[in-house]
């Protein structure tokens, strides 16, 4: 079966391809009609620069081409013989799928959408969303605690409103970019700063009252981190949401983190178990459905996050500005609706 998929040929640069799948489908699979995807900023840049550390592990040499898109929405258009959640005309979420028209999925990372008010748009974004929210869980942040997001991009974006539905008082985004601390303000944080600021610790052990109870991470960088630790209260929780990919950077383990009981938590998106929730730690299927209540309850407006909507001939371009742009807007999606059937 013929389809069109966005791929990294080479270091720095994407192009859509004409690839194929094979439609005679194993028991458990789904095939999906893509309707949209939306860009991981982190991984993707990692993953077109030519980074080795993806995928969750260090790879022993960088090899392309490469291709992400790991969170999608469409319509199921046909499904193997062992599929029993979803049938054929059913709007869901796929997940570990690609920038293409058609993503051919295993049963269990595909989710149906039961609020027929999420449109497949902001479906296509609800993926990204359960890597900051495995992050808070995994913090076990209590009601009133002190909580800060270091880094505002689209997961840091993400933290934010997430720490605010959960009733972390105050909650504090942190960004160098301005706008994105506007994005902040306008989700739910109480306070913004730049972490560039002059006395930025000490600033943020003012406006809580002596440090943050939980921190989300989300730069990747080793900076970003050493600061997190300047701020944090005594017996504070950090989870490393962000991957931090670069290893030139030294942290005062006994100070920052040994001294204070600080608990620094692995939040890769991955180390999460595979068929059963307990509490802190969810699997993505049940992630998925907790946050399509929420946006069904109206406690989470993804849809206010959905920044643009690109053709996949665009790609370049879109991949460029990821490359190039600090600014790079929050959510960045590509419509796959006007692709050839």
């Amino acid at each position: 079966m013929l389809i069109h998929r966005i791929i990294f040929p080479e270091a720095n640069q994407a192009a859509l391809v004409e690839d194929t799948i094979n439609d005679e489908l194993a028991p458990d699979q789904v095939l999906i009609r893509t309707a949209y995807t939306t860009i991981s900023a982190g991984t993707e840049r990692a993953n077109i620069t030519g980074n080795p550390n993806v995928a969750g592990v260090a790879a022993p040499k960088v090899v392309f081409p490469r291709w992400c898109g790991y969170s999608s929405a469409g319509v199921v258009l046909k499904v193997g013989p062992a599929v029993t959640r979803v049938q054929p005309g059913d709007k869901v979420i796929g997940y570990w799928s690609t920038h293409a028209n058609y993503n051919l999925l295993p049963e269990k990372h595909v989710v149906r959408i039961a609020d027929e008010g999420l449109s497949l748009r902001e479906a296509a974004a609800i993926f990204i969303c359960t890597f900051p929210l495995a992050a808070i869980r995994k913090t076990r942040l209590e009601l009133g605690e002190a909580c800060m997001v270091m880094g505002l991009g689209l997961l840091g974006q993400f933290a934010v409103r997430l720490a605010h539905v959960a009733g972390a008082v105050p909650v504090i985004g942190v960004d160098p970019v301005a706008s994105r601390r506007e994005d902040a303000l306008a989700g739910g944080a109480d306070y913004v700063l730049d972490p560039f600021m002059e006395g930025f610790a000490q600033h943020v052990k003012a406006l809580t009252g002596g440090g943050v109870n939980a921190a989300i991470e989300v730069t990747g960088q080793g900076a970003g981190l050493d600061e997190t630790l300047d701020c944090m209260a005594r017996f504070g929780r950090v989870a490393l949401l962000g991957c931090t990919r670069s290893k030139e950077f030294t942290i005062d383990y006994y100070r920052k983190v040994h001294c204070p009981g600080i608990t620094l938590i692995g939040a890769h998106t991955n180390a999460r178990p595979e068929n059963e929730s307990h509490p802190g730690w969810f699997t993505h299927e049940d992630d998925l459905k907790a946050l399509m209540r929420l946006c069904a309850s109206g406690r989470l407006n993804v849809k206010a996050m959905l920044s643009e909507l690109h053709e996949p001939g665009e790609c370049d371009a879109v991949y460029q500005r990821l490359i190039h742009d600090k600014d790079f807007p929050m959510a960045v999606q590509f419509d796959w609706t006007k692709e050839e059937a």
